[in-house]
């Protein structure tokens, strides 16, 4: 018996032993649900109408929220894009993962890009008989070589490899597998042609319908609402004729449409629109029972200004994109699985990105390959709390511009130390806004995290914890 083989059946043998747990997995094929994880771009935890968002409209992902659960508890991998989606696809935190930055800010200048040694989620879960499929921004292929997505376990891949090609919403070319394809008519400075968002919904709703009588693994990674602000005149319709200030934006690298707040809203708005698109195929094609649908955002808002909030796009929290307080990581997550969650159940459960990887191999009943920081959150989600593992705590690290950084969350606490400063302490139960500052009252707690934070990471030559500079590519 093969390797490969033999991890199946050892998945197979486990799912089985757990039979008699309160709602747990059947391992057979046809009881393993199709997964659809949907990533947003940008997106401010308090920019959906269910978190309490009062000017832009998201009425379906907000009747997801409905029809499924609410996480109030949980994290992205990081504060900006790249490392937060290594962390999603490997279930490693920032500590201890091959990619901690964005592409330009490591020690040497290259970009740190996943290899042969790289174990993904998608690699495990095509173990359990899963098509994989990625449409949009992978941006963890800096170099185009072994960390395309379809040597990291993905079946299928239409979007961008790297990073910066996913800025501009008019782009010229894409890759659909390891071929890359002109998208004719667009120009991306002139922002004419096909809207890059459309095509990735388009090839979403063609991967569905290819793979509906197989069991699915689609990584659906949209890149609105990130800079540049732009989409079509037609998609503005809900908001341009109404009284709101003018925030006139300023191309540059980004070739924004000049009313910001009309842009944004009607970015989020169209995201909204075709969240509900893929949601109603799924019951048109009478799979929605079966089928989980995540939502999420990599990290926090990037547009509102925290100073003058318009939207208040992190809600009630303190910070934004680039910021490890609340409003930098504390995502909005949604999760809907018509067999097992109730609709409108809310979880309260602690966790993160780093957990999917581990919560989607215990789904298709298999078990993780490597080492990894997640931890399962399919017990809280199928009622099964008294089951439920929980961390010891949370660790990320950030090094561009104000860093670096640290942070942990253990509990009701967060610690915050960005180096050659003393650490912030807050309680956030009592006080998630981070805004009153608990060091010196409990000296004992602050040794505690500075040993986390100590022991929470492993070194790497490319992100040490000393002052970075971005080195553009």
């Amino acid at each position: 018996m093969n390797k490969t083989a033999l991890i199946i059946l050892i998945g197979i043998i486990c799912s089985s032993c757990q039979s008699s747990r309160k709602g747990s997995i059947n391992a057979n094929k046809g009881q393993k649900p199709n997964i659809i994880y949907i990533l947003a771009d940008d997106l401010g935890y308090g920019d959906l109408g269910y978190n309490g968002q009062k000017k832009i409209h998201t009425p379906n992902i907000d009747q997801l929220a409905n029809e499924g659960m609410v996480f109030t508890n949980h994290y992205a991998g990081s504060a900006v894009c790249g490392p937060s989606r290594a962390s999603l696809m490997t279930g490693l935190h920032t500590g201890h993962g091959i990619i901690r930055e964005n592409p330009s800010w490591t020690a040497s200048g290259k970009p740190a890009t996943f290899d042969e040694n790289t174990i993904t989620v998608a690699d495990e879960l095509k173990k359990a008989g899963y098509i994989t499929g990625v449409i949009g921004k992978w941006g963890l292929a800096e170099l185009c070589g072994k960390g395309v997505p379809n040597k990291q376990g993905f079946d299928y891949f239409y979007g961008f490899n790297r990073h910066r090609t996913a800025h501009h919403y008019y782009a010229d070319s894409v890759y659909e597998n390891q071929t890359q394809i002109r998208i004719e008519g667009n120009n991306v400075l002139e922002k004419k042609g096909k809207y890059i968002h459309n095509l990735f919904t388009e090839k979403a709703v063609d991967f569905i319908n290819t793979n509906k009588d197989e069991k699915f693994f689609l990584y659906l990674a949209y890149t609105l609402p990130h800079y540049e602000l732009t989409i079509p005149d037609e998609y503005k319709s809900q908001y341009k004729d109404l009284d709101w200030p003018l925030r006139e934006m300023k191309p540059g690298h980004y070739l924004h449409d000049k009313n910001g707040h009309v842009t944004y809203a009607s970015m989020v708005s169209k995201l909204d629109s075709d969240v509900g698109l893929i949601n109603q195929l799924l019951k048109d094609l009478g799979i929605g029972e079966n089928t989980i649908v995540i939502f999420t955002s990599d990290n926090g808002h990037e547009y509102d200004n925290i100073k003058a909030e318009f939207f208040n796009s992190n809600g009630e929290f303190k910070g934004k994109k680039r910021d490890l307080y609340e409003g930098g990581i504390h995502s909005p997550f949604v999760m809907k699985w018509p067999q097992k969650i109730t609709p409108g159940s809310v979880n309260h459960h602690i966790s993160a990105f780093w957990d999917f990887y581990p919560t989607a191999c215990e789904i298709a009943g298999v078990r993780p390959s490597g080492k990894i920081d997640g931890i399962s959150f399919l017990p809280s989600v199928i009622g099964d709390n008294e089951n439920q593992k929980t961390h010891e705590y949370l660790y990320w690290e950030f090094n561009e511009k104000r860093g670096p950084v640290q942070a942990i969350r253990q509990n009701e606490w967060k610690a915050v130390r960005y180096k050659g400063k003393n650490m912030e302490l807050y309680n956030l139960n009592e006080d998630s806004g981070e805004e009153n500052n608990l060091a010196e009252k409990y000296p004992d707690k602050v040794k505690e995290f500075e040993i986390l934070m100590k022991i929470g990471r492993t070194e790497h030559p490319e992100f040490p914890l000393e002052k970075m500079h971005n080195r553009k590519d």
